[in-house]
């Protein structure tokens, strides 16, 4: 089948984004790589004078740990053994070069061109890798003519304050009308971070009711409730979503390709863009799903259960780990509209501030007048030290990640990609396990008939929660109607508490409040007070148990109390300050 071109969504870019041109200096550099170039026109510093000759590290095999399943089997945390792979060599000698004698720009790694000057698309040897990767192993089925482009970032966190420059105009209140104020959709529960770059432009952070999966598509408080009932008093129509798809966070739901078929075609009814943010594309898991159903205790309504599929269709990306992932909403992107988000932040490390957007190219060709007036490029210690573990030297003095020398390629890429999903999925495993079988308080008594005396046992729920089928996150609910002090302390402060007891000596448990990822301030107040997001990919592996267990303690002996007395005294100041601490964190 043909594919059509784009759409042209220029009416889309900001004022300041429409009036950008190239930049002249970098356009200039073109001219640089004329072969052996007399360059006295740049304002390049020289590269002898760098101090750094080399730069080295011991970095893993692809295959240090070990992978899980791609299918949703019958598995426990007894089964999914925290062994890594042991193949004996399990480090290599990362050598990123002062200089390598190799010509060609895109195979070319060493610190004479990783530390200069460079354009804004990124160092050329990763971009050039991260662009083929991205479009035939990542997304082999975008369906518009030519494929998407992409650009490197300093993380996700960049790429989406880009993005939002690039997509919307500042709006000030009392200055400016209100039907000139834009909107961007997101999650009732979302990312803080995103509000929290949005919302000092001006823009109208509309909610959206979440389920299982993440963001609805119908329903009352859905995307097309939301659209087809737009109040025009309150600015305009939202033209921009932000959404996180795959472990969506804080509730780690994923968004099923029939879902996001129909959210894409309100969006398209609607001439909405979508920034798709997603860190966790690569942490998805089948076991959650058998595991779930075999949980002890009454169900948890949560999300549907995806069967095992290859997602990848018509084209593969040539790896069947890849291929049971779910897809991005590229893969249904038939206008252009999607500006999907990836980060190394996850996949290597949260320093190395490094990612891309992958969007289609008229998008990131102004995403790309932004960088060159602003970051101009990610780091190039960290970009020259990512492009020598995967892709490898192309010099004999440099040294790559994997065995004799050589990069990981594409094969140890996915390969490691694996093995984090297997160390994150065990991980899960054991702590679900703990909370389903510590979610209820069980409580033993006798009573008494006028004929007999019998033992009684009641089972109070004190929370429940979804098995993660992606990300790092459980989003906890907790019962607090069950609590013994729930029709005379104001459940906010009933939570709060339970969240101050959790940091106390005994426990030393510190989760994440709904709170911080209320979307609204009328969301944070009427049902925030309800969840908790605990994360298990932080804490080392062997302390997993231990503070799974110190969770559900902390939650019975909290349930046990009659009175408040020991955590009332300054409690709303001590909230605040820890909860800043967690901000800053």
């Amino acid at each position: 089948m043909e594919h059509r071109k784009p759409l042209d969504l220029s009416h889309h870019f900001s004022h300041v984004t429409k009036n950008r041109g190239s930049s002249a200096v970098k356009e200039f550099y073109k001219y640089f790589r004329i072969p052996n170039i007399g360059n006295l026109a740049g304002g390049l510093p020289n590269n002898n004078h760098f101090p750094f000759d080399t730069l080295e590290g011991a970095a893993a095999l692809s295959n240090r740990f070990k992978p899980t399943p791609t299918e949703p089997l019958d598995l426990t945390a007894e089964s999914l053994s925290l062994s890594p792979a042991s193949d004996g060599l399990t480090t290599s000698q990362v050598v990123v070069p002062k200089t390598s004698g190799n010509t060609d720009l895109l195979r070319k790694i060493d610190l004479k061109s990783a530390l200069q000057y460079g354009t804004a698309q990124g160092y050329a040897p990763l971009y050039s890798y991260l662009r083929q990767f991205t479009r035939e192993n990542m997304h082999p089925n975008v369906p518009y003519a030519d494929g998407p482009e992409i650009i490197l970032t300093s993380g996700n966190t960049d790429g989406f304050s880009k993005s939002i420059e690039a997509l919307s105009n500042v709006w000030v209140a009392g200055k400016d009308p209100v039907g000139s104020r834009q909107g961007m959709l997101v999650e009732e529960f979302c990312y803080k971070n995103a509000i929290q770059t949005a919302e000092p432009r001006g823009l109208n952070i509309v909610p959206v009711k979440i389920d299982g999966e993440g963001m609805r598509a119908s329903a009352e408080g859905g995307l097309a409730d939301v659209l087809e009932n737009w109040d025009e008093s309150k600015g305009k129509r939202p033209h921009l979503m932000y959404t996180v798809t795959v472990g969506q966070n804080p509730t780690s739901g994923i968004l099923s390709i029939e879902r996001r078929k129909e959210i894409y075609a309100l969006c398209s009814k609607y001439d909405i863009i979508i920034i798709e943010d997603d860190p966790y594309w690569y942490l998805q898991y089948p076991s959650a799903t058998t595991a779930a159903r075999n949980a002890p205790g009454p169900s948890t309504p949560g999300a549907s259960t995806p069967s095992p599929h290859n997602f990848n269709t018509p084209n593969s990306s040539g790896y069947a780990f890849l291929d049971s992932l779910v897809p991005s909403y590229l893969s249904v992107d038939t206008d252009g509209r999607v500006v999907r988000l990836d980060t190394f932040s996850k996949t290597v490390a949260p320093g190395c501030r490094l990612g891309w957007i992958t969007a289609q190219p008229a998008l990131c060709e102004r995403l790309l007048r932004i960088t060159e007036c602003s970051t101009q490029q990610p780091s190039g210690f960290v970009q020259s030290m990512v492009a020598e573990l995967i892709i490898g030297p192309h010099n004999p003095n440099g040294r790559g990640g994997g065995k004799d020398d050589l990069g990981w390629k594409t094969d140890g890429w996915v390969r490691w990609l694996e093995g984090l999903r297997g160390n994150y999925e065990r991980r899960m495993q054991i702590m679900c396990k703990i909370f389903d079988e510590g979610k209820q308080l069980v409580k033993t008594g006798r009573r008494q008939s006028m004929s007999q005396e019998w033992s009684v046992v009641d089972a109070v729920p004190m929370f429940d929660f979804v098995w993660p089928l992606g990300g790092m996150f459980i989003w906890v609910k907790l019962n607090l109607q069950t609590h013994p002090l729930w029709k005379k302390i104001s459940h906010a402060k009933l939570s709060r508490a339970l969240w101050i007891h959790l940091t106390t000596p005994k426990y030393l448990v510190l989760v994440a409040p709904g709170s911080l990822f209320a979307a609204t301030e009328q969301i944070r107040r009427e049902k925030s007070f309800s969840y908790f997001r605990i994360c298990f990919a932080a804490v080392d592996e062997v302390d997993v148990p231990r503070m799974s267990h110190q969770f559900v303690e902390g939650c019975r002996s909290f349930w046990a109390k009659k009175k408040l007395d020991d955590l009332d005294e300054d409690m709303a100041d001590d909230f605040e300050q820890r909860l800043s601490a967690i901000h800053m964190c």
